[in-house]
């Protein structure tokens, strides 16, 4: 199957990711910390690494060793959030995603717990 480059190079780890040092200790320390805030807002221009940082994200907090900074990538939830096949990990697009009917049934899903992972993450 055709992927796209910028999908096929995506970065795996918080460690993989250029010019977001900033971005990557914040989110790292929280991780290790165990201070995971219930949300966070990704926000810039496009082609920053939004989705990117967020999917780094799913990994590490769904990861089968526990919510870790250094996500396996061997582990089933790991190769489902990284293929986007995870029940678990929901990436809505906007753009395509604006109505009302779109909404009702995002937050007739933000009330069930996560199938088979720790956490739902919605990108």
């Amino acid at each position: 199957m055709y992927q796209v480059i910028a999908r096929k190079y995506r970065p795996a780890q918080f460690s993989e990711l250029i010019s977001q040092e900033h971005v990557r200790t914040t989110l790292e320390n929280a991780i290790n910390q165990r201070r995971i805030a219930h949300g966070y807002i990704l926000s810039g221009q496009r082609g920053t690494g939004k989705t990117t940082v967020a999917r780094i994200i799913a990994r590490c907090l769904n990861c089968e060793q526990g919510p870790t900074a250094t996500p396996c990538g061997v582990c089933s939830s790991c190769t489902e959030i990284a293929s986007g096949s995870s029940v678990d990990v929901i990436e809505i697009d906007a753009a395509s995603n604006r109505g009302i009917n779109e909404m009702r049934e995002l937050r007739e899903n933000v009330r069930y717990r996560p199938a088979r992972d720790r956490y739902k993450v919605f990108i």
